[in-house]
């Protein structure tokens, strides 16, 4: 019996490495090894600092995290239909029974069946030189896309062009992003990549708006705070941004991502957890506005995505700023938790 060591999240802001055995993949299977895994906020809002979710993000213990993998297969199971042994893939995080309404409009994500099983929360993810994995949740990792680029396709990047999809991008847009962790960190650079008028950021961490700044996403960059609402009213001529994409989550932040945002304009809300309290008739009714939930993407634009990523010559590796082994993955998670990071990877030998 063949056997790897995988990462596993027992709360309590600890990561631990356990024994597990190399799965054989059986019908519709395929067995990848994993070249990268990036690390999610939702794995440490939910897992790695204490086991809090329930539902889709109920974590069960024991399993090998990460659900941003992607890597190539290197072992078939019988009967597939499309990919082969050798094919560079990203995983789809999320595996859905495929039959339900849902999983039919490719959104696994919002399957409600007891077959539903994400990777690294329900089912062993992408922490492990290996990952087993069904033909029907994985995605083409076209030339020239990196490993590490797939990785971030899999869940932020994926998210992040749903959203942009719901509200619609142009260059008749201002652009305002509230919070530059990855997720809004990716906002940017999509938004760029579609032409966008003007991109205005708000992010309270010096780390992160000197990484924006760096990496040249975003025309202006407004702390949060009293006075940060005039500020995109002065950078927006009185109006306020078109679209806006919270990625951050807080309250506040949310408020601003409604309140500079003009008359008849539209918001995503993509960050998870916390809450939001707005003034229905001053903030949204009166001016028109309409926000858009958002949560993940469908199987097909995400296949959509590495298309367009080809073509606009962008890589989303850009955000990683740090990469560890496995065996520092203890390391990893700890920095992606403390927020002084762009994306962190955990990387594995070709």
């Amino acid at each position: 019996m063949e056997t790897m060591k995988g990462a596993i999240l027992p709360g309590n802001s600890k990561v631990e490495l356990r024994d597990f055995e190399i799965p054989k993949p059986g019908f519709g299977q395929v067995l990848i090894k994993t070249m990268a895994s990036t690390i999610c906020g939702s794995d440490i809002r939910c897992i790695y600092r204490e086991h809090v979710g329930k539902g889709p993000e109920a974590y069960i213990p024991g399993t090998i995290a990460g659900h941003e993998p992607c890597g190539q297969i290197v072992e078939e199971g019988q009967g597939l239909r499309r990919f082969k042994k050798g094919d560079r893939v990203i995983v789809y995080h999320i595996s859905g029974c495929g039959v339900c309404h849902d999983c039919r409009k490719g959104y696994y994500i919002s399957c409600k069946s007891k077959y539903r099983r994400a990777y690294g929360w329900q089912r062993d993810g992408g922490m492990a030189p290996y990952i087993l994995a069904e033909e029907k949740d994985l995605i083409p990792l076209p030339e020239p896309l990196t490993y590490k680029d797939g990785a971030q396709v899999a869940c932020g990047f994926g998210t992040v062009y749903e959203a942009i999809e719901k509200i619609g991008i142009s260059g008749n847009h201002t652009v305002l992003v509230t919070g530059l962790g990855p997720v809004g960190l990716a906002a940017l650079m999509l938004a760029k990549a579609m032409g966008a008028d003007k991109l205005i950021g708000v992010e309270m961490n010096d780390y992160r708006i000197q990484l924006a700044k760096k990496l040249g996403l975003a025309d202006q960059i407004i702390k949060p705070g009293e006075g940060a609402l005039e500020e995109i009213l002065e950078a927006t001529g009185g109006h306020g941004a078109e679209r806006a994409i919270d990625a951050s989550a807080n309250d506040q932040a949310r408020q601003l991502a409604v309140r500079g945002t003009r008359e008849w304009g539209r918001i995503a809300f993509v960050g998870e957890g916390g809450t939001s309290t707005l003034n229905p008739s001053p903030d949204m009714i009166h001016g028109q506005k309409t926000i858009y939930g958002s949560w993940v993407t469908s199987l097909w634009k995400m296949e959509e995505l590495t298309e367009h990523l080809v073509r606009w010559k962008i890589h989303p590796e850009k955000l990683i700023t740090h990469e560890f082994s496995l065996e520092k993955a203890g390391q990893a998670y700890a920095l992606m938790a403390g927020g002084n990071c762009g994306k962190v990877a955990v990387t594995f030998d070709e």
